[in-house]
């Protein structure tokens, strides 16, 4: 073994400027790159509680973490979200925080983000095909449905004729939702259908809906909106033809003005969906892509169970779409 040599004194003194530089340089390099970094967050439509809490949950988390971010909307339309995703891309942002217009018409626009080397990391609606976006954060709609419809049906017993309000059509969640209120109600043979209607996710299409049905269908005892604003519109066509104490609505979202609706015993329930968590979980998975190009997370689609929101539920609701103990 060669024999140890001594550094002279000299040559660690000289070094030492140099070595401090390397490690005042590793410790500046991640503030740098947060402080120099930029997502875009681009939601639905922020008109809607929901939509806004995610835009609201992503930005504030993005400030956290050291990053510019900026929320736009393409309010459920394929050729704005292209246009906002392009703009982004154009822009250097460091990622995407997309919900999806359409399943299907949105993989154009994820696509090119990948190709152009920015990472999109997609919450709430997902995409007809994988493996174009680092991650999907995604509600299970299919386990927050049948927790509602079970609810529903306790509440209505096995006799009795609904109406269903359904979401988007290009909106994977509506066909989701939909499917898994059919798989309860459809065991139980004194229910009957009446009509299922697009009201595309608005309390404005869900009160005009209602209104129409309920002249149409005067023995309905039940409606099952797709989501909350549906469901209020419901709520506000049940009031204006004095039959709010007669029919059973059930509403998904968790937003706040449902919670107050099933305090106030106008809603029987809602679901919520986890917003808070999987747009402030988008976030962090982008920064760690970021500063590791790497995926956090082996699984692209990941679930987030959903939790029903009765009137004991409701009094335990501790800020918006955030369920406490």
């Amino acid at each position: 073994m060669p024999p140890k040599l001594r550094p002279r004194r000299h040559s660690l003194i000289r070094a030492l400027p140099a070595a401090l530089g390397l490690v005042l340089a590793a410790l500046l390099v991640p503030h740098q790159l947060h402080a120099e970094g930029r997502i875009s967050i681009i939601v639905n439509d922020p008109e809607n509680p929901f939509w806004a809490a995610e835009g609201e949950v992503a930005s504030t988390t993005a400030a956290e973490l050291g990053y510019r971010a900026v929320v736009t909307a393409h309010e459920g339309n394929a050729l704005i979200e292209g246009a906002k995703v392009d703009s982004a891309i154009a822009a250097g942002v460091d990622a995407i925080i997309l919900d999806p217009a359409d399943a299907e018409g949105s993989t154009a626009s994820v696509a090119r983000a990948g190709a152009a080397g920015v990472p999109v990391f997609v919450v709430n609606s997902g995409l007809a095909r994988s493996g174009l976006a680092v991650a999907q954060l995604l509600s299970d709609n299919a386990q927050g449905a049948e927790l509602g419809a079970r609810r529903w049906l306790a509440e209505m017993g096995e006799h009795a004729a609904y109406i269903e309000l359904l979401g988007a059509p290009g909106d994977p969640n509506a066909a989701i939702r939909s499917n898994a209120y059919t798989a309860v109600l459809g065991a139980a043979p004194g229910l009957s259908r009446v009509a299922a209607v697009a009201a595309d996710w608005s309390r404005d299409q869900g009160y005009e809906q209602t209104r129409k049905l309920l002249a149409e269908r005067p023995r309905v005892t039940g409606i099952l909106a797709g989501n909350d604003e549906m469901a209020l519109g419901a709520v506000a066509a049940l009031k204006e033809a004095g039959r709010l104490d007669s029919v059973t609505v059930g509403g998904f979202d968790g937003t706040p003005e449902a919670v107050a609706a099933v305090l106030a015993g106008e809603l029987a329930y809602t679901v919520l969906q986890p917003v808070a968590r999987f747009a402030d979980e988008a976030v962090r998975q982008a920064d760690h892509y970021i500063r590791t190009g790497t995926p956090r997370e082996h699984r692209e689609i990941q679930l987030f169970d959903c939790q029903l929101i009765d009137r004991e539920a409701a009094a335990r609701m501790r800020a918006p779409f955030v369920l406490g103990e």
